[in-house]
Parts: C-alpha cells; structure tokens; sequence
C-alpha cells in the first residue's frame, strides 16, 4: 500500500471510526502506533482497549496505527495503551510484559523494535471498569515515595556501619519494590522503572541476605545509580544532594543520594565520614 493509499484509508477509517462513537461523551481523538501483524493481532488489541461508553480502539494492520477515541473525563491514553500492553502488544509508550507477548499465537508474535526489559503490571478489574484519573504528579508521588524512603533509611544504616539494620531495611525495600503498581508511575517513571527494576531487585537482595558489609555497600553502590535514574523523572518535594566518594571502588569512585548537603559517607562510615562532595543537586 503507498502513502496516499495509507493516508487515504486512515480518513476513511477515522470518519467511521467517529461516527460509531458518537455515545462517548466528552470524545477526544488521538492516534497511535501500536504493533502487531493480523486481525487476530486487531482483534486482541481492540478488545482490550475497549471500555463500554468509555473508550473505543479501531486497529489498521496494515499501517499499525490505531485511532483512539475515549472520554477524556473518564480515562486517558497512558491507561487505554497500558490495557493493550497487558495484553501483549507494544506501543511507542508502553512495551508489553515479556510474559504477555510469549502467549501469544505464533502467527502475532511481531517482531519487536525496543527489546528493553519489561515488567508485568497487574490492573484489577476494579480498575478496568471504572477507570480514574490523576495528575501525572498524584500517580507516580505515592508509588515511589516509600522507595525513595527505605533508600535513604538504608544510607544512613550503612553510614553508621550497622550490617544487621542495612539487612532488615533492604528486606523492607524487597517489598516495597514488589508492591509498586506500574499504571500508577507517571509515563516517564514509568520507562526509567522498565529498565531499573530487574538491577533494584537484584541488589536489594544482595544488602537483605548478605552478612558483609562490605559487600552491602558494593550492593549499595549499583543500587544508588539505579535510584539516581528514578529520582531524575520524578518530583521531589525537598532538594536531594547527588554526592561522590571519589575514594571507594578501587579509586574510581562511587555516588549515593542525601537529604542533606554535608557529607556523611556510607561507604566508610566513621573511617572517612566526611570524604566527598555533592556534585548535583536534584530538585
């Protein structure tokens, strides 16, 4: 199909498209693009970001674009393209769980542009019937703030040299991660968290179960770069201090976050408390 066959059927399809839906009240239209390959792909995908007078999806094979039309005051973009990711197709915005996109018949199975780690988000039927809207703000505020807190609660365990308090905090931040509701981050929390989740669970893990603490703080160190990219896209409410010990890592140094600006180091602890400098100031 060339581009004026392309562009010819979009209109005529998004004329269709609108007259169908004149029962969604407070419509607003938008296209995107979303990957598939058949009409069993179509199918899927308009059946999962359908809601009855609420929202309506309307899939082209050929082009991969989809034209939504949704109430605006009702839901939005992010949610419908959440739904469809859950059934296993990827958008610009959102990548489907890995496990979703393997349970689908082989002949929908397209081939995927971004293959960035991915990770299953659970939306209840609760949600799925009667969506609800919050500011960008609102959604990703309340999803990362425990993070954040065990975060610095575990800094200040290992700046204290503490190994059995770094333990417990790290076994809370186990949780804590696990309890996160991705369609509740904000679109941009949202990717950062798409390629940090695997390495924050990881490394917690590591400062949990291990009796060195030593090795806490090496944990620790990766752990902190990953955090550093979640604090980045997300609104802080105070100014937090990104800091560098330029000492630890075999001299090639290695940062952490701080509420405060003086320096008190968590990977010496009381031998070299004050080695470092803030070198960004996130706010």
């Amino acid at each position: 199909m060339n581009l004026s066959s392309k562009t010819s059927a979009m209109l005529s399809l998004l004329l269709t498209f609108l007259s169908c839906n004149a029962q969604i009240k407070n419509s607003k239209t938008e296209s995107v693009k979303i990957y598939g390959n058949c009409e069993m792909c179509e199918t899927t995908i308009e059946n999962a970001g359908n809601l009855k007078k609420i929202a309506r999806v309307d899939w082209n094979k050929e082009t991969k674009m989809a034209i939504l039309n949704f109430d605006s005051t009702e839901t939005n973009q992010t949610e419908i393209l959440k739904r469809i990711a859950l059934a296993g197709y990827d958008s610009d915005e959102f990548l489907a769980p890995a496990e979703a996109y393997s349970k689908l018949p082989e002949c929908c199975q397209y081939g995927r542009v971004n293959k960035t780690a991915i990770i299953k988000n659970e939306i209840t039927q609760a949600d799925t019937l009667n969506p609800v809207i919050t500011s960008e703000k609102e959604q990703g505020e309340n999803q990362l703030k425990a993070i954040f807190d065990n975060y610095f609660s575990l800094k200040d365990a290992l700046v204290k040299s503490e190994q059995k308090s770094t333990s417990a905090i790290a076994k809370n931040l186990v949780s804590v991660i696990d309890e996160v509701k991705m369609d509740k981050l904000t679109s941009e929390e949202h990717k950062v968290w798409m390629t940090v989740l695997d390495n924050l669970k990881s490394n917690t893990a590591t400062i949990s179960t291990s009796s060195n603490i030593e090795k806490q703080r090496n944990a620790f160190m990766e752990l902190s770069n990953n955090i550093y990219d979640l604090m980045k896209v997300s609104k802080q409410e105070v100014p937090i201090y990104y800091q560098n010990c330029p000492m630890y890592n075999d001299g090639k140094g290695a940062n952490w976050l701080s509420r405060e600006n003086s320096i008190k180091n968590p990977y010496y602890g009381s031998q070299m408390m004050t080695c470092g400098k803030t070198v960004e100031t996130i706010k």
